[in-house]
């Protein structure tokens, strides 16, 4: 009977394999079903015997004999019993083994078709590839259409002698310029602003989202042009400024130059840049002094009173030697760096200066002498042609 039961088991079992899906689910909410009744079942009859057991013992106390043959037949009851429960037992065991063939085959089934609808890496890939860059210019494209783009805040710092407003007209940055572009050509836009010759160097700094600010750095002033009572800025790039500033303005002390050839200017910064501040600051006031050999020969007048005639182009090399020899003057001298170093008293030039201006008042007194001399000369070469003329005419006339 078992083996009847297990063969119905296995044929359940390949009906279940041939069912469709739903079929399937259906059949395993019926067998579940099934196995709850089952146990119901076993357990009442579990309780039915139980009872049976209570009243058997009971009737065998009332009962002193008993029939063998019933003995018999109670023993072949209980073995068939047995047996029907066995049965029952395997056909729950062939019902649950079928029921877990069934998950782990839709188990299976459900991986395969996660498998089948998993999308291989390449194609996730080649669309990232085109979705970004897509959605990239779509929001560069926005940004550039909203009020946005145009949108600055600019700021210039570090201006003294110039104004904002000519840092940013240097600069050329229009109203309607993108933000952008700010960003992408800020060296083009820091050599606009380095075009104002008042401006060293330019920094565009970019602080989000719209703010700009322009550091600038401005050239020193090293020295004025002095022509009347005008003052004109020499700056640290060799540039002459060509409006004057006011006297109110002008520091307490500073360096006066009475030339302004542009050249000259250029080549006499450059070489001040060369020597020390101390010796910088000693200097009241520079003029040229050009000589028969020296062309660029200039006087510097110092602090002190001190006179310092050395050539422009060789200024940085020489005048550092003022310093080594001005220990050992006594009082206000003249040091002549011309050629080889000598120095000699502001007295003894004044008294030179005299003598010089002396010789050079006899030469013009010769020299008004000299043309009187000539003029009188030619004053009685002419009255003597005259006579001669007039005597000729006479002589013409008697005859």
């Amino acid at each position: 009977m078992s083996k009847d039961k297990k063969n119905e088991g296995k044929e359940i079992l390949e009906e279940l394999k041939e069912l469709s899906e739903w079929q399937k689910r259906n059949q395993e909410y019926l067998k579940k079903k099934a196995e709850e009744e089952a146990a119901l079942a076993e357990e009442k009859e579990k309780e039915r015997q139980a009872r049976m057991g209570e009243e058997s013992e009971k009737s065998e106390d009332q009962e002193s004999e008993t029939d063998p043959e019933d003995e018999e037949s109670a023993k072949e009851k209980s073995e068939e019993k047995v047996a029907s429960s066995e049965g029952d037992k395997d056909e729950e065991e062939i019902k649950e083994s079928g029921f877990k063939e069934d998950e782990e085959q839709d188990k299976k089934d459900t991986k395969e078709k996660v498998a089948k609808a998993k999308i291989p890496g390449l194609h996730i890939l080649r669309a990232l590839t085109i979705l970004f860059p897509s959605l990239l210019l779509l929001i560069i494209s926005a940004y550039l259409l909203s009020p946005y783009a145009n949108m600055k805040d600019i700021r210039v710092e570090g201006t003294v002698q110039t104004t904002a407003d000519d840092i940013l007209q240097a600069s050329g940055i229009q109203d309607s310029d993108y933000t952008i572009n700010l960003l992408l050509d800020k060296a083009k836009y820091e050599e606009r602003i380095k075009s104002n010759y008042w401006v060293e160097s330019a920094q565009l700094v970019y602080q989000f989202p719209t703010k700009f600010t322009i550091k600038v750095k401005e050239y020193d002033i090293v020295a004025y042009y002095i022509s009347g009572e005008n003052h004109y800025p020499i700056l640290s790039s060799g540039q002459l400024e060509t409006s004057a500033v006011s006297l109110v303005s002008l520091p307490e002390t500073y360096l006066s130059v009475l030339f302004n050839d542009s050249e000259q200017i250029k080549v006499f910064v450059s070489e001040l840049s060369q020597i020390s501040p101390e010796l910088k600051a000693a200097i009241q006031k520079v003029e040229l002094a050009p000589s028969k050999v020296t062309s660029d020969l200039i006087r510097l007048t110092m602090n002190d009173s001190d006179e310092v005639l050395v050539p422009l182009s060789e200024m940085s090399k020489k005048l550092p030697y003022y310093s080594k020899i001005k220990p050992q003057l006594s009082e206000p001298s003249v040091i002549d760096m011309e050629a080889g170093i000598y120095s000699y008293t502001v007295a003894d030039k004044l008294i030179m200066e005299a003598e010089e201006k002396a010789k050079q008042e006899a030469k013009e007194a010769e020299k008004k002498q000299e043309e009187e001399r000539k003029r009188l000369e030619e004053e009685k070469k002419k009255q003597e042609e005259e006579s001669n003329r007039n005597q000729t005419t006479q002589r013409s006339s008697r005859r």
